[in-house]
């Protein structure tokens, strides 16, 4: 097979006219240098499957997204660089949000499994390209029957997921707070704040507008979270968002990349499919934007990780070393004495969709009483 007609690791077509390169297009693997590498936040456009009939009907328009995903990565790989061992993808890039569906429906028909083909899939892609594989997907757990959470993994080289971290604040899906005791039960204070050690950094995950909570960073970072990884579904608009401020907060309050993929809209559903799209970026641990794409699915949101700078930044003494200022026994107290959102909700009994806005609204009642609100 000639070099000048194909790449032979990601089987992207060059043009013939081209000369053959000197040094092939061989990932040189492994990487001499760890600590100083490219990311992306890639921007792809979510097809929801909302309108499938069936369990397996999704299961198809799933594989079909993976199937396209593969060939974008291959193709973003090869030209940002083989130096690109981080990809993150957007929030539900497979099946878009429920609109409609019960909470059993959407877990039977657009949840995956915790070991499931979808997962594997992505593996494969992960380990062909030697690359950390973030992601973000709806996801049932046998320990939690006719429940989903909306789960942020890891696929590290190897294929295997590394981290599995569970939305803890959503208004309209299931949480881990929502059955707290249980879930502690099952997977203790480490499996709610999951940080993986990897030879990239330490990697932590953020869902979508979580990154508007301090406090799940805050937990993340003292954990020993390095690089945030942000899969986001939300308006992109060219002023300053409240989520984009967040975005450089949660970076120099932590001093932490954050590393943000935005879907590039979502098809086949009624909302016009350019309403969230766009702005995917990268935020180094100073509050600087250091790469940003526009609307449309894109690869241009790539930049280097530079962790000796980060891992120097942090030892260093100074008035901009908030992460080492932190005096958390100021803040421990207050939060041990109020009670806002009730935990447990979901605990013991089946619940249909208005109960996440019943119980808000209580809430709200609740600490208007208290003078609170």
């Amino acid at each position: 097979m000639e070099f000048g007609v194909w790449s032979l690791e990601f089987g992207v077509k060059l043009s013939p006219h081209l000369p053959i390169p000197l040094i092939p297009l061989i990932s040189p693997y492994p990487m001499p240098n760890p600590e100083s590498y490219r990311a992306l936040a890639l921007q792809v456009t979510c097809y929801a499957v909302n309108q499938a009939s069936d369990r397996h009907a999704a299961r198809s328009l799933m594989l079909n997204s993976i199937n396209s995903l593969a060939s974008q990565i291959a193709a973003s790989i090869a030209f940002i660089g083989f130096d690109c061992r981080l990809i993150v993808l957007p929030e539900y890039f497979l099946t878009g949000f429920p609109m409609g569906d019960t909470l059993r429906g959407w877990a039977e028909k657009a949840s995956v499994e915790m070991a499931g083909a979808e997962y594997e899939a992505l593996g494969k892609i992960a380990q062909k390209h030697k690359i950390f594989l973030a992601g973000n997907a709806y996801e049932v757990d046998p320990n939690f029957p006719g429940l989903y959470f909306q789960t942020c993994f890891v696929l590290d080289p190897s294929g295997s997921i590394i981290l599995r971290y569970r939305r803890l604040n959503s208004l309209f899906a299931p949480t881990p707070h929502d059955v707290w005791d249980k879930y502690l039960d099952c997977y203790g204070l480490e499996g709610v704040f999951p940080v993986a050690k990897t030879e990239i950094g330490n990697l932590a995950a953020l869902a979508s507008e979580e990154i508007l909570y301090p406090e799940v960073a805050r937990c993340l970072a003292m954990r020993g979270a390095e690089i945030f990884l942000h899969s986001t579904s939300e308006v992109y608009n060219k002023n300053l968002t409240p989520k984009d401020a967040a975005k450089i907060s949660r970076a120099v309050e932590n001093l932490a990349y954050v590393v943000s993929a935005n879907t590039a809209g979502i098809a086949n559903i009624a909302i016009p499919i350019a309403s969230a799209d766009g702005g995917s970026k990268i935020i180094d641990h100073r509050g600087i934007v250091v790469a940003e794409t526009g609307a449309g699915e894109s690869m241009a949101a790539f930049a280097e990780i530079d962790l000796a700078a980060l891992r120097r930044d942090r030892r260093r003494p100074g008035l901009n070393n908030l992460l080492a200022r932190q005096r958390f026994e100021l803040y421990a107290e207050s939060y041990r004495q109020s009670q806002f959102y009730p935990p447990n909700t979901m605990l013991d009994k089946e619940v249909d969709r208005k109960h996440f806005l019943q119980t808000q609204q209580a809430t709200i009642e609740r600490l208007a009483k208290l003078g609170i609100i």
